[in-house]
């Protein structure tokens, strides 16, 4: 129970600050200001995750290119979320990012390693543009969320009510396990229940964000969260335990660190993404 309000009180500010950013436009009644405060704060994100990524690979005795690999994750979590606050005109952006920018972006990651001793220099090389791909473009992609009409926020509240439902239900209920060999802790009782309330919370909550999202929108992208949210979690997982490690970093106390906070969000945040280009128009 002690670390259940110790989770509570890290959680409360962690969504505090996280929701502060995100209406800061409102309270300064200036959206653009309100987009670049976001950008700040997803940059600290994305550094602290980055640092995490690093530290953890370390363990396996890889020795990525760390300035490289930290300018490659600004850069590219610039260039895609600041392309809202720009004119629609640039939209181009991303397209040109995608056929231009990755490209160029490997051919560097590579000769870096022309300096590098490591006996496996593409790993190094791969493992340098890995934040940028798993922390930087999902976190670029918030900005574009919070200029659709609350749609970031009532993501964020998907994703952690599926956290809490299954943490609950899964410590109250759970006596199967679901993955053991990556999430000993995680069960199939938890893992439903955090569903189970997510689609509620998508279906009853989520017009009243946005109402222009139908009904059943919401209920696609509460299993999209839920769903997801939980692989996701499995592959940070998966990444700790590869190298014996529970946490990966202190920075939220009963959370661990920017990677067990943000794990979810960073596999779910495309997925979502994705979706609402395809089959929403808001």
């Amino acid at each position: 129970m002690k670390n259940f309000w110790t989770r509570a009180a890290s959680a409360v500010v962690y969504v505090v600050l996280f929701i502060g950013c995100i209406y800061s436009g409102v309270l300064l009644k200036n959206p653009t200001l309100g987009g670049i405060i976001l950008t700040a704060f997803l940059l600290f994100v994305a550094c602290g995750c980055t640092f995490e990524f690093f530290r953890i690979v370390a363990k396996q005795g890889a020795t990525p290119c760390r300035p490289l690999g930290y300018a490659l994750t600004v850069a590219a979590l610039l260039m895609i979320a600041l392309v809202p606050v720009m004119n629609a005109r640039y939209g181009f952006a991303l397209t040109w990012i995608v056929y231009t920018v990755f490209p160029v972006i490997f051919a560097l990651s590579a000769m870096v390693q022309l300096w590098n001793h490591s006996e496996q220099p593409f790993r190094e090389a791969a493992y340098t543009m890995v934040p940028m791909l798993y922390v930087a473009i999902p976190l670029g992609l918030m900005p574009w969320l919070h200029f659709n009409y609350n749609v970031l926020v009532m993501v964020l509240i998907m994703v952690w009510m599926n956290d809490n439902g299954a943490y609950m239900g899964g410590s109250l209920l759970g006596k199967h396990k679901m993955w053991q060999r990556h999430s000993p802790g995680k069960t199939w009782e938890g893992t439903i229940i955090g569903v189970l309330i997510t689609l509620l919370v998508a279906y009853f909550v989520g017009p009243l964000f946005n109402s222009a999202i139908a009904w059943y929108h919401w209920l696609v992208l509460g299993l999209i969260c839920s769903v997801i949210d939980t692989l996701g979690d499995l592959v940070e997982s998966m990444l700790k335990r590869s190298v014996g490690m529970k946490d990966s970093g202190s920075i939220m106390p009963g959370h661990g660190g920017f990677l067990d906070r943000f794990d979810s969000l960073l596999i779910a945040t495309p997925f979502v993404f994705v979706y609402l280009t395809l089959f929403v128009q808001l």
